[in-house]
């Protein structure tokens, strides 16, 4: 509330006094109804009112509505008071409005004619008070009433500097409403002339609109950059006496200071003109030495101050990422705030060394403060800041030290805060799959995690172990061995026991030759924990004991009385009485050759993504290193044949467990469809057991990423063609299915296996066929494609059909990889290396990998696979004849994506280094692995 002055403002003081002396909340709504009815009688009856008397009841008013009643008269004598030259009254009136009018009040109209009287005014007091207003309000009726008049104010040579000030502020808070407000063309240059201005105040608000322009339109404001380098350079050279009104304990300037320094973030690389870099780097490394410098005083605030623009230096410092000089400072000034006795600034040090970590530059900088992160994980009383250590240990990580981190971080999790233990589980299993070069390390670190944080480990981490276990032949009897052991301790854990029981049913044969694991004491050891556990882990024990009666014929009877049992046969879960009753049934009428097919080893799975560092992102999608575990992937779930355990919210990842569902279908309902009607549904479906096929069945879907035509499948059944036409983010597709038989292929239909998630980045339309292909017959059908933003993998089609009375499927992938979007781009070699140095200023902008050839190296292939892949080829810029250089940008709905590539062949090593670079990280991921594999 504004002071009480006069004898005037007496009432004001002592209504107040009233209320606060109220003994009960009905004393002082008395009071307050017997003050709201003098007021009303007042406004109505005296027309003799001043603007003074006006003003004192107004305020009254104001004082009654922050109480928290309402107040539904007094708005046109505030609004009268806008029209009084004296400033206290128009301040009353102004607050009045700002806090009580609504938009949609019929007295809007005379506030608006007021306010641009005020506006016009030569008084920069009343020009303030009504910019205060605006930005008070900011409504969108405002943003359209003085979008025009505002800007004019700011850029005026007349207004006086503090109007200035306000209007830039009101603008960026109309702005923020109403993004259109700001005109365009010569206004740009004269907004970013605000940063020269001799008025620190101005400069000041001017960065604030500015940032928010930059970030709306980084190009047209890019004149903004050296304006704002040259004026960071006259502050980080001056001497706390050249800006006495504007330094705050000694530091010159500290939050225009940390403005520009933002605002220089919003652009990669933020300089180009070489001399204006130099001058920030000269910038960067002054505020690198002061911060070096003995302070000045021993108060906070000169330290905050003093920090908050080092921070802010080395954000930009990281941000650049070009200068290792700069990095590797930045990062021994971070390491000092590792032991300093501010938990803030230990925070803000740890935080900031998780970026650097990222950068090859100063990787090997933070990597000598291991041992104190590790302290700090271990002795920090704040949990947040052991919670930032863990995730400088993360970043840190590599092939030297992962096994010491990870080993630290297994020890610290035994006494680890609860609200930090899963996401710990998910970096020590994403660390020890990345960095395993002795999988039976791998496999030990996954059930030391179960053994010592068994409830906070997700399903993604156990399918992994599995996924792992299953696709290396030489790991599968260590973890039989290693899960084995683990289920003997007396406490163990539920995930330990679905691990035990997936590997065991798989590869229990390979440790069964001793007598202490025979195939009776591993039945009789799972079997043991089966009561203890919850209807889903028992679900997977029985899949396990089929799987049992195949690889151990010996235990068969024992483990049918398990089936037959009642707590299973008649058991309340119906997926247990399902289970139980159709492996009962399998196990009695199935042979021996028709049981070894449906219960096969498991398949290895095909090569994708880390599914639990999908999960990791999605939990702390800020603080998770985005080039991790590019190398090294791993498969994640595909269909299998062990058991369908798969919740259905994991069904879009693969169902690792499913009997019959394919990698992306729909997810399997297991109420609706008998598992053994599954079993023999996937034994029907494999050609080698019904067709004596002569040619493979599976065509490799590769080959499809640098051609567009061919034959996609073939067996002695089925053949299946495709021509394919793109034309910038469309596609349209011919498929041919040829029958080649002399039956008619009855029930045909083919359907697109692409989930309505992917369909937001790829949209497939598929139009019907004739559900009947004659025999020697070919039916054509049209497939139309558009890509509405960039994707990994590639839709399949599911073909289903009868032949001679039994049902066949058939999965093919469609060749739609993100590259066929490809338009190339002819580019000079001027052109090419100055994009190419610009998008690899960031590692987010690109992606590499080296590798071994697969076949014997033949440069004209390659020459022929790089023309297939879609980009343009540009011969003779690279200056090794050998190397391959391309260019190319992929059209999407949404948006184009420039793209650059360099393919480096060294004959004598058989290696390849590939590297692309391009706007966005995810297109860069997506199109060096789909060439990597080409090779």
């Amino acid at each position: 509330m504004p002071a009480v002055r006069g004898d005037g403002m007496r009432g004001l003081a002592v209504f107040i006094s009233d209320i606060r002396n109220c003994k009960s909340k009905e004393a002082e709504i008395k009071r307050i109804n017997k003050e709201l009815a003098n007021i009303r009688s007042k406004f109505k009856g005296d027309k003799t009112l001043d603007g003074y008397q006006k003003k004192k009841y107004v305020c009254k008013l104001l004082f009654i509505f922050l109480l928290g009643h309402d107040i539904d008269f007094g708005h046109m004598e505030a609004v009268n008071l806008l029209s009084s030259n004296k400033y206290s009254e128009k301040q009353i009136g102004y607050l009045f409005i700002s806090v009580l009018v609504n938009t949609n009040s019929e007295l809007i109209k005379l506030i608006i004619q007021s306010i641009k009287n005020d506006l016009a005014s030569r008084n920069p007091i009343h020009v303030s008070l009504a910019l205060q207003c605006i930005a008070n309000i900011g409504s969108r009726d405002m943003a359209e009433a003085f979008g025009n008049d505002i800007p004019k104010l700011l850029v005026s040579g007349d207004t006086m500097d503090v109007v200035k000030q306000s209007a830039a502020l009101c603008l960026l808070r109309l702005f923020r409403t109403s993004q259109d407000i700001i005109p365009g063309g010569e206004w740009t240059s004269r907004i970013i002339h605000l940063l020269n201005d001799q008025h620190m105040g101005v400069v000041t608000a001017a960065t604030s609109l500015i940032d928010a322009l930059v970030k709306k339109n980084p190009e047209e404001y890019k004149g903004c950059v050296s304006l704002a380098v040259s004026r960071l350079s006259r502050i980080v050279t001056a001497s706390y006496t050249d800006l006495q009104d504007y330094t705050y304990y000694f530091v010159p300037a500290p939050w225009l200071s940390v403005k520009l320094l933002r605002l220089l973030q919003n652009y990669t690389p933020p300089a180009e003109d070489p001399g204006v870099r130099g001058r920030l780097n000269e910038c960067l490394e002054t505020i690198l030495n002061k911060a070096q410098e003995p302070p000045k005083s021993k108060k906070v605030q000169h330290s905050n101050a003093k920090n908050a623009v080092l921070f802010e230096a080395i954000s930009l410092i990281i941000h650049n990422d070009s200068e290792a000089n700069l990095l590797v400072r930045a990062c021994n000034q971070l390491g000092q705030f590792l032991s300093n006795r501010e938990t803030n600034l230990r925070y803000l040090a740890l935080e900031s060394m998780c970026h650097l970590a990222t950068s090859e530059f100063s990787h090997e900088a933070v990597k000598k403060h291991q041992e104190v992160v590790i302290l700090s994980m271990k002795m920090e009383k704040d949990v947040s800041v052991r919670q930032q250590a863990v995730d400088l240990l993360y970043a840190m990580c590599d092939k030297s030290n992962a096994e010491e981190i990870v080993q630290e971080m297994l020890n610290y999790l035994e006494t680890a805060d609860y609200s930090i233990r899963e996401e710990m589980v998910l970096k020590v299993a994403i660390l020890a799959e990345k960095y395993a070069t002795d999988y039976t390390w791998y496999v030990d670190v996954i059930l030391n995690l179960i053994r010592i944080a068994g409830d906070y480990v997700s399903e993604e981490v156990w399918y992994r172990v599995i996924q792992i276990v299953i696709n290396r032949d030489e790991v599968q009897g260590y973890a039989a061995k290693t899960v084995f052991e683990a289920l003997q301790a007396p406490a163990c854990h539920e995930n330990m026991v679905k691990v035990g029981g997936y590997i065991l049913g798989e590869f229990g044969n390979l440790i069964a030759g001793d007598q202490r694991s025979s195939p009776s004491v591993q039945f009789q050891l799972l079997h043991s924990k089966y009561h203890l556990c919850s209807p889903m882990t028992r679900a997977l024990l029985l899949s396990t004991y089929i799987k049992f009666i195949n690889l151990f014929p010996e235990i068969k009877a024992q483990i049918q009385e398990v089936f037959k049992q009642d707590s299973n046969l008649r058991s309340a879960d119906a997926e247990l009485q399902q289970r139980a009753s159709e492996y009962l049934q399998l196990s009695v009428i199935a042979s021996s050759d028709v049981l070894a097919t449906v219960l096969e080893e498991m398949p290895a799975f095909p090569e994708r993504e880390s599914s639990i560092l999908a999960v990791l992102k999605k939990k702390k999608p800020g603080r998770v290193p985005e080039n991790d575990i590019k190398e090294n992937k791993s498969p994640t779930p595909a269909a299998t044949n062990h058991t369908n355990d798969v919740n259905a919210s994991n069904a879009s990842q693969a169902d690792l467990l499913g009997l019959s569902t394919p990698p992306t279908a729909q997810p399997h309902n297991s109420s609706n469809t008998g598992v053994l009607l599954d079993v023999l549904g996937d034994i029907y479906t494999k050609p080698s057991n019904n067709v004596s096929s002569k040619t493979s069945p599976i065509v490799d879907p590769k080959k499809f990423v640098c051609k567009n035509n061919g034959v996609l499948y073939e067996s002695n059944i089925l053949q299946i063609g495709v021509k394919s036409e793109f034309r910038q983010n469309l596609a349209r597709l011919s498929l041919f299915y040829g029958n080649k038989t002399s039956t008619s292929l009855v029930n045909f239909v083919p359907v697109v296996l692409w989930s309505e998630e992917q369909s937001a980045q790829l949209s497939v339309q598929m139009k019907e066929v004739e559900p009947t292909l004659e025999a020697g017959a070919q039916i054509q059908q049209m497939v139309n494609a558009e890509c509405i933003e960039d994707y990994s993998d590639a839709p399949s089609i599911l073909v289903s059909f009868w032949y001679n009375g039994v049902p066949q499927k058939v999965i093919v992938r469609l060749p739609l990889t993100l590259n066929k979007f490809f338009e190339p781009t002819e580019m000079n070699g001027e052109s090419f290396f100055a994009r190419w140095k610009n998008l690899g200023n960031t590692n987010q902008q690109r992606s590499q990998k080296i590798f071994k050839a697969s076949q014997p190296m033949d440069l004209q292939a390659a020459r022929t696979k790089m023309i297939g892949f879609g980009m343009q080829l540009l011969d003779g810029i690279d200056p090794n004849p050998d190397n391959f250089v391309c260019a190319g940008i992929i059209h999407m709905r949404t948006q184009q994506v420039g793209c650059l590539l360099r393919l480096e062949p060294n004959k004598n090593a058989q290696m390849y280094r590939l590297t692309v670079r391009s706007s966005k990280e995810s297109v860069s991921v997506e199109i060096c692995e789909l060439l990597a594999d080409q090779f």
